[in-house]
């Protein structure tokens, strides 16, 4: 099987994600609503690895932003390049199959720009648009997930709610950024959150 760098699908909760996928079109209608089309890498049973083909649609409630977290529109994603994308498992039965985005993180290069955590929030401090997660007895296995305006936060249901919304105890699935620092806590930026 030859290896093929086009991102992969996978289901993350009620939220599909594709990392690392193609831009194969855009159209762009103004600015912030038009689509994307998108290719990417699915796996048979067998192991045979087939490209796939995914209309993304954008609207004002996509967020579409760079690897830093900082806003970007849809005029800034161009044919060739990388993102990220979470995205609606809705998805219509036409060629190619078109899905709701949630999120689009457009890539500078190659490497993977995204991963997802699941953990058990400790703190919510909406005042410094953070929150803290992991084991409050073990400060090694806890991360401080900083949260701006950018930042998709769902509920269970995934109806969009505040970062004031979110309960110390309640589980969070979160995508994020791939880097941290080497703070005690790590820090990193969160893109999207969904209670669980």
């Amino acid at each position: 099987m030859a290896f093929d760098n086009r991102g992969t699908i996978s289901q993350i909760g009620n939220v599909m994600q594709i990392n690392n996928a193609l831009v194969e079109d855009v159209s762009n209608i103004n600015n912030t609503t038009g689509f994307i089309v998108i290719s990417y890498v699915d796996y048979a049973p067998d192991g045979t690895a087939f490209t796939n083909l995914l209309r993304l649609n954008v609207s004002r409630d996509t967020a579409v932003i760079n690897l830093s977290g900082g806003r970007n529109c849809l005029c800034d994603i161009r044919e060739g390049m990388r993102v990220d994308a979470v995205f609606s498992p809705r998805m219509t039965r036409s060629i190619p199959p078109q899905s709701n985005a949630f999120l689009i993180v457009a890539r500078s290069n190659t490497a993977a720009s995204t991963d997802t955590t699941t953990a058990r929030i400790l703190s919510v401090e909406p005042s410094m648009n953070y929150i803290l997660t992991g084991n409050p007895f073990n400060i090694n296995s806890q991360t401080r997930f900083t949260v701006s305006d950018n930042t998709i936060i769902r509920n269970r249901f995934g109806n969009p709610i505040s970062l004031s919304d979110l309960r110390p105890g309640q589980t969070v699935r979160i995508i994020h950024a791939n880097f941290r620092t080497a703070s005690i806590p790590p820090q990193t930026t969160a893109f999207y959150i969904q209670v669980v």
